[in-house]
């Protein structure tokens, strides 16, 4: 999280405020007073130079002017004509991944120009503000003496957060309602992909006494096992968050006996008959905290699972790993890069479970990367030792 001091002029005084930003993005170096007289043309422009609008007119307007600046964001960029002799050169996926990825980013940035001052209760002084210190207090911890500031887009997604931890997602794979609810917390990653989970659900288990979930996340798949049957779950994370919400998750389902929580980079001591990861799928550089569970710069806990799991499986034991075939239609990983860390590490594929994605974006043609979406393939490799 960044958090360091934002600065801006009001009434003929420099005001100064904490800056807070689970993104980590460092606070505007330019910040304007805005309030309902601001149309969203102006906005646009202040907000593509980089300049922090802090919010002094009614709360649902700027809610209002932050959905007007997303259109913009989204309206489609006119294409350059191409002459005749110059043919237009087409990208590849990978390139067109990267300007997605760019695109993004330029957004995220300039939808994050809308800002919101927080008092010392996280209270905000605004007409028909809400009341979001429920969510702010789940996210952050308790208040402080200060206040703070901080992007609009951001309270946003963590309120967006909070209501799903309070209802929770219903996952199939636990057993019938009402005791099968995964409550994701703000800043884990929610299982919104339920293909994956139903491999997990699906695989013939090669014991039930003993399995490793390894970055446990909402402790989904920890719960799936021991559904199933298997007697003991060790699951582990680094992340602080994820533990904390893997163990209320666990609580919830009643499986605080079968299931346990260990602090560790990858793998905990030991060897087990089954160890179950299911890794960032796709090898890019997170441009958020909350992203690395979706990328994975370099394939590092790929490859880190796969270089040490031999040594933590029994003779007979399965390592399940879940990822989909997408950073091979992106031109990210290739196919035989994958069979050769796999037989590096002394490894063999015993089977492979596969499914297609099920996601909305598959869908949607206007995606960029559309054509890569449509072609995934999200499959469970049952690796043993070689």
């Amino acid at each position: 999280m960044a958090s360091n001091s934002i600065l801006w002029l009001e009434n003929g005084h420099t005001c100064e405020e904490e800056w807070r930003s689970e993104r980590g993005a460092a606070a505007p170096k330019r910040v304007v007073l805005a309030d309902d007289t601001l149309n969203a043309d102006s906005a646009y422009r202040l907000a593509c130079a980089g300049t922090g609008m802090l919010w002094r007119g009614d709360f649902q307007n700027a809610r209002l002017l932050l959905q007007a600046l997303a259109r913009r964001c989204d309206a489609p960029k006119k294409i350059r004509r191409v002459s005749k002799t110059h043919p237009e050169v087409r990208q590849s996926a990978e390139e067109n991944f990267h300007l997605h990825r760019q695109a993004q980013s330029q957004r995220a940035r300039t939808l994050s120009m809308i800002l919101i001052q927080i008092n010392p209760d996280r209270q905000i002084s605004l007409r028909r503000a809400p009341d979001w210190r429920s969510a702010m207090n789940e996210a952050w911890g308790p208040a402080s003496t200060r206040g703070c500031v901080a992007s609009l887009r951001e309270l946003l997604g963590l309120v967006g957060a909070y209501e799903w931890h309070q209802k929770g997602m219903e996952i199939s794979a636990l057993g019938n309602a009402p005791n099968n609810r995964i409550h994701p917390s703000y800043g884990v990653f929610s299982p919104v992909r339920g293909e994956y989970i139903q491999l997990v659900a699906d695989a013939p288990l090669p014991s039930t006494e003993l399995a490793f979930d390894i970055g446990v996340g909402t402790g989904v798949l920890s719960a799936v096992l021991a559904k199933r049957g298997v007697k003991r779950v060790i699951g582990t994370d680094l992340d602080d968050r994820a533990l904390t919400c893997a163990k209320e998750n666990i609580q919830r389902l009643g499986l605080k006996g079968t299931v346990e929580l260990t602090k560790t980079d990858l793998f905990p001591e030991g060897k087990a008959p089954l160890i179950v990861c299911n890794p960032p799928w796709l090898p890019a550089r997170a441009s958020a905290p909350i992203e690395r569970a979706i990328y994975d710069e370099n394939s590092g806990m790929l490859k880190g699972f796969i270089a040490g799991l031999a040594a933590h499986l029994t003779p007979k034991g399965e390592g399940w790993l879940i990822l989909s075939d997408l950073a091979e239609h992106l031109g990210l990983r290739t196919r035989a890069e994958l069979n050769e860390w796999i037989a590096a590490g002394g490894l063999k594929v015993i089977g492979k479970l596969d499914t297609k994605a099920e996601h909305k974006k598959v869908q949607d043609v206007s995606d960029p990367l559309h054509s890569a979406r449509a072609a995934e393939i999200t499959s469970l490799w049952r690796l043993g030792h070689a």
